[in-house]
């Protein structure tokens, strides 16, 4: 088939979302798939994740992408995405997020292509976003399918426009070789999380957490990689907190999978996942994982006692520092975490998400005529 996943932007994207569109593009692709990727950077960069060779960029270079669009910017990437639709005729657009999927779907219109809108967060994210959540519904009618990723999320959507949504997780990478929990041996050990430095990841939590605990193990780091708006409030955090040997902020770092086999803890402090892929990816490498109970995709992904801890209770901090200190004295916990996690995560390997992919992109069946 003829793939075009459509997304605002990839270079120097270095998201969740943006990580899985090249994953499944690239893996379509070596399926024998013709797979293209638009996106609207301008041309001649190169995307934060790799893409297979067999993948075409298509980059229109219209308007400022990590900016917010002006409509003259939104009008415009509409009619130039229309117009290449038009022309290569591909079997199916795959929007990824609203800011790419909604204009796609009302662009494409009595095109004859059909669009899936793949959705990589939850409801209550457009709790503050009112308008943009009633643009995605109104959408709806143009829409072969919806795409969320979990079927918890699925039923929080009205129930009118359920039947069109479809529950699909993220691909998640399964290393062959994992991490060491333990850390035996070890002169540092780690303590990693791994996300946007936005408010509602609220890594400032683990980073007061862990000034708790630093005396008590001075062996510890912590470490939190990502990039994002709230770089200049954690450094300040950690300079106030004077952790500025112990607290390590790196940025965004493409091979995360050596990050995770050199940690011995993941922590996620997260208010909201839409499914809670650096978790994931966490529990694939072997490691033990802590997040929020009252985080939704989180909470999906962890058993608590079972493969990790999610943390409950009115001050964050306190509860944060009480799970903390068990695993970090616990060894034989940390262990046992890790190896049950990583095999609760095999359902979400790479081919079994493709397989569903692909079953996702093909037409539906026609109905026979009753003559």
């Amino acid at each position: 088939m003829k793939i075009l996943f459509a997304v605002k932007a990839l270079d120097d994207i270095s998201g969740g979302a943006e990580r899985v569109l090249c994953q499944v593009a690239s893996g379509l692709a070596a399926r024998g798939h013709d797979v293209q990727v638009l996106s609207f950077d301008a041309p001649g960069g190169e995307a934060f994740y790799p893409l297979d060779a067999r993948v075409v960029r298509v980059c229109l270079g219209i308007g400022r992408v990590k900016e917010r669009a002006t409509l003259r910017e939104i009008l415009l990437r509409m009619k130039a995405l229309r117009r290449f639709v038009v022309r290569e005729k591909p079997d199916v657009v795959v929007g990824f997020m609203h800011s790419m999927f909604v204009p796609a779907a009302w662009a494409l219109i009595g095109s004859g292509v059909p669009v899936i809108a793949s959705e990589h967060t939850v409801p209550s994210y457009y709790q503050s976003r009112i308008f943009e959540f009633f643009l995605v519904l109104a959408g709806f009618p143009f829409y072969r399918r919806y795409v969320v990723l979990s079927d918890k999320i699925r039923q929080t959507y009205p129930k009118v426009f359920q039947e069109k949504i479809l529950s699909l997780p993220n691909p998640v990478f399964i290393p062959e070789f994992v991490a060491d929990p333990a850390g035996e041996g070890l002169g540092r050990k780690v303590l990693l999380s791994v996300g946007r430095l936005h408010p509602l990841k609220d890594q400032g939590v683990l980073v007061q957490a862990f000034a708790r605990l630093a005396a008590d193990f001075p062996d510890w780091d912590l470490k939190i990689v990502g990039e994002g708006e709230m770089r200049g409030d954690l450094e300040a955090l950690v300079v106030q907190e004077r952790l500025e040997d112990r607290v390590f902020l790196p940025g965004a770092i493409k091979d995360i999978s050596a990050q995770y086999r050199a940690a011995q803890i993941f922590v996620l402090p997260s208010r909201y996942e839409g499914f809670g892929l650096a978790t994931a990816e966490a529990m694939a490498h072997g490691l033990p994982v802590v997040g929020f109970a009252d985080c939704p995709g989180t909470n999906e992904l962890i058993t608590d006692g079972v493969d990790g801890v999610l943390v409950s209770g009115e001050d964050r901090v306190s509860a944060l520092v009480s799970v903390l200190r068990r695993l970090m004295e616990d060894t034989a916990l940390r262990v046992s975490f890790g190896e049950k996690g990583r095999d609760s995560v095999v359902f979400y390997g790479l081919d079994s998400v493709l397989d569903r992919w692909e079953e996702l992109i093909q037409p539906p069946p026609r109905r026979l005529s009753s003559a």
